[in-house]
C-alpha cells in the first residue's frame, strides 16, 4: 500500500476517534515520510509534536495502523528540519478523581474551537490543548504571558471546558485579585478561624486543575504570595495541574518572589503575540459569523478595521458592535467603507484610509506582488520583497500629504534616510523604465478602484 493511501486511510478512522480539536492539533499536518521494515517516519509540524504524541497516542495509533494493515510498526516522529530521529517511550499514568460540583468560574463560550488561530498564538494554543488532553502529566505548570487582549483568558477557560466536558476532574479558575481577596478574608476573622482557613484550602488545593489570571497582580502583596507558594507546592506534589497567565515572562515579574518565579520556570512558558493583519481579518469574520447583518459587510470594512485595530482582540471586537449598533440605527442596505468610517469615528479616529491613503497603497502593492502588508513592514531584505516596498514608499511619497518620517513608521518604523533612498531609486529608475512606470500605473488604479 503506498505512503499516502496509508496514511489518509489512518487518518479518516482517528478523525473519528477523536474530538475535531485534537484532531485538527495533532494529526492534521501529519504526513507519513518513509515506510520500511515495519517502522514507520511520520512528519509533525513542530518538536512539540512529537512528544505529545508518543507520550499520549502511541497506543491508538498503533491500533489504527494493525487494524488496517495487520501489522504493528515501530513509530518515529520527525520535524521537517531534523535529520535524526527520536524515539521516546510511552509512560501513561491513570488518575482516578471522584467528580465534585465545584464551581469552577469558567466561562462556556471560551474553546478550543472558536479560538481563531494564527502565527502569533498557534504555539500557546497548541501547548494548552497538550494540557487540556493530559492535565498535571505534561507541562506543569503551563505559563501563558502576553500583553492584555490577546487571548490568554480564553485560552486559559477553553483549557478547563475541555478538562471537565473530558473527564470528572475538579477545575477551579480565579484572578489573582480573588484569590487576594479569599486569602485577606481569613485574616479579618476572628481567632477562632480553622473552619474558614480549612474551606480555604479545601477550594484551592482540593482540585485537579487550578487555572490563575493575571499572576501579576500578585506583587506587593507579600503574604498572599506565601499562601501561593505553599498551594503551589501542594498541587505541584500531587501531579496536578497549575496554568498561569501573565501580561509579562516569569524573569520581569520583579515584585514577585524568587522562589515562585523560579517555580514558574519549572514548566512550559509560552507567549503570545499581537495578530499580525490576516489574522486580525480571520478574527473579524470570525466575530462576525451569525449576526443577522454579517451579509451587508464588504471585505474592505474588515480590511478598515484590521488596519486601525492593532493591538488586540478586545479592541476588534469593539469595532464590531459599534459598527452593528449602528447599522441597527441606520438600517443600511450594505456596510461599505464609508459606512464603517462614520460609524467608527469617535473609536479608532480619523482613518488613516481618508487622511493619507498609505494602508490603500500598502494593500494595492502587496496584492500587485502577491505579497502581505506584513512583508512590507516587516524586516525582511528578499528583493521579491524589499522592491515592492521601495515602489510603496515611493507611491506614498509622491501621492499623500505625510512627511517622511510618518511614513518610515508605517513600514515598521524605518528611519527616513531609508524613506528617501526608496524615493530616489525609483524616481531615477522612472525615467527610463517603460515597465515600471505601466506597472506603477496599474496599482494607481487599485488604490482608486
Amino acid at each position: 500500500m503506498e505512503n499516502s493511501i496509508l496514511w489518509n486511510n489512518f487518518l479518516d478512522v482517528i478523525k473519528s476517534k477523536i474530538s475535531s480539536v485534537s484532531f485538527d492539533t495533532w494529526f492534521k499536518e501529519t504526513k507519513l515520510i518513509k515506510n520500511e521494515n515495519n517502522k514507520l517516519l511520520i512528519q509533525v509540524p513542530m518538536s512539540f509534536h512529537k512528544k505529545f504524541l508518543n507520550e499520549t497516542y502511541y497506543d491508538l495509533i498503533d491500533e489504527i495502523l494493525v487494524g488496517i494493515t495487520g501489522n504493528s510498526f515501530d513509530l518515529d516522529f520527525i520535524v521537517e528540519e531534523e535529520i535524526k530521529d527520536s524515539d521516546n517511550e510511552i509512560d501513561e499514568k491513570n488518575i482516578d478523581t471522584t467528580y465534585s460540583n465545584l464551581n469552577s468560574n469558567l466561562n462556556s463560550k471560551y474553546t478550543f474551537e472558536n479560538f481563531v488561530i494564527g502565527e502569533s498564538n498557534r504555539f500557546a494554543q497548541t501547548a494548552a490543548v497538550a494540557v487540556a488532553e493530559q492535565p498535571g502529566k505534561i507541562y506543569n505548570p503551563l505559563f501563558i504571558h502576553g500583553k492584555s487582549g490577546l487571548g490568554k483568558t480564553h485560552l486559559m477557560h477553553a483549557i478547563g471546558n475541555y478538562v471537565i466536558n473530558n473527564s470528572e476532574k475538579k477545575v477551579l479558575y480565579v484572578t489573582s485579585e480573588e484569590f487576594i481577596a479569599d486569602f485577606i478574608g481569613i485574616n479579618k476573622k476572628e481567632n477562632n478561624n480553622f473552619d474558614i482557613v480549612d474551606h480555604f484550602k479545601e477550594k484551592y488545593r482540593n482540585i485537579d486543575v487550578l487555572l490563575i489570571d493575571d499572576i501579576q497582580f500578585l506583587g506587593g502583596a507579600e503574604k498572599t504570595q506565601h499562601e501561593f507558594f505553599h498551594t503551589f507546592n501542594t498541587l505541584y506534589d500531587s501531579n496536578k495541574q497549575i496554568i498561569i497567565s501573565s501580561d509579562r515572562s516569569p524573569d520581569d515579574l520583579k515584585l514577585l518572589e524568587d522562589r515562585l518565579r523560579t517555580r514558574f520556570r519549572w514548566g512550559l512558558t509560552v507567549d503570545i503575540f499581537p495578530p499580525n493583519f490576516e489574522l486580525r481579518c480571520k478574527i473579524l469574520k470570525d466575530k462576525m459569523v451569525g449576526h443577522e447583518v454579517a451579509n451587508l459587510v464588504k471585505n474592505e470594512v474588515i480590511e478598515y478595521i484590521a488596519t486601525n485595530c492593532e493591538n488586540d482582540v478586545r479592541h476588534l471586537e469593539g469595532a464590531i458592535t459599534r459598527l452593528y449598533a449602528y447599522a441597527a440605527i441606520m438600517c443600511p442596505k450594505e456596510i461599505n467603507l464609508d459606512f464603517a468610517v462614520e460609524a467608527l469615528k469617535d473609536y479608532i479616529g480619523k482613518s488613516i484610509y481618508i487622511t493619507n491613503n498609505i494602508t490603500k497603497i500598502q494593500k494595492a502593492v502587496a496584492d500587485y506582488y502577491n505579497i502581505t502588508i506584513e512583508d512590507l513592514k516587516s524586516k525582511k531584505r528578499h528583493a521579491n520583497i524589499s522592491y515592492p516596498r521601495q515602489i510603496a514608499m515611493y507611491l506614498s511619497r509622491m501621492t499623500t500629504e505625510e512627511t517622511i518620517v510618518k511614513i518610515g513608521l508605517e513600514f515598521g518604523n524605518r528611519d527616513h534616510s531609508t524613506v528617501l533612498h526608496s524615493c530616489e531609486k525609483i524616481a531615477k529608475e522612472l525615467n527610463n523604465n517603460e515597465k515600471l512606470k505601466n506597472k506603477l500605473k496599474e496599482i494607481k488604479n487599485k488604490i482608486v478602484n
